[in-house]
């Protein structure tokens, strides 16, 4: 079986669509192979990123930010924006691949507390995994058919 691919994007990649790739390519990738790009990356994967990800035993320290023009000519079946639209403009994708919106708000923007901002980052973490598990696994945890159709609905 070939497996489809999806590429997370956001604008600095440092949390987010980081995240996003370590959750599918451990628990999803059997049937999914995740990349992770932003319009104006950061240069660095957060450190409170690779925190709240090694909680779940998913070590995303060898991942790094990377820009969206790394992947224009590649063949994706799937691309998601993560942005939050309400607080930021989320990056347009001019490559290949079908685009679904999900928004979530940036933790690494977070305020208070060290407890207080890793906190923030397991709440976007455990969103992300349930929002973005939704679109790719259907109920029977086949690869979602409305994706083979071509009809998801941001």
């Amino acid at each position: 079986m070939n497996k489809k691919r999806v590429l997370f994007l956001c604008t600095g990649n440092s949390a987010r669509s980081q995240m996003a790739e370590g959750l599918v390519n451990r628990f999803l990738a059997d049937e999914w192979e995740a990349y992770s790009a932003g319009t104006q990356p950061a240069g660095y994967v957060h450190p409170l990123a690779m925190q709240t990800m090694g909680e779940l035993g998913i070590n995303i320290a060898g991942q790094r930010s990377k820009a969206a023009d790394e992947f224009r000519t590649m063949d994706l079946d799937l691309v998601v924006t993560v942005c939050d639209a309400a607080a930021e403009n989320c990056p347009l994708w001019l490559g290949r691949g079908q685009v679904v919106h999900l928004g979530f708000p940036d933790p690494a923007r977070a305020k208070g507390s060290y407890a207080e901002q890793l906190e923030i980052f397991r709440q976007v973490r455990d969103a992300i995994r349930e929002r973005v598990f939704e679109i790719l696994k259907g109920e029977s945890g086949h690869v979602n058919a409305d994706i083979r159709r071509g009809t998801t609905a941001s």
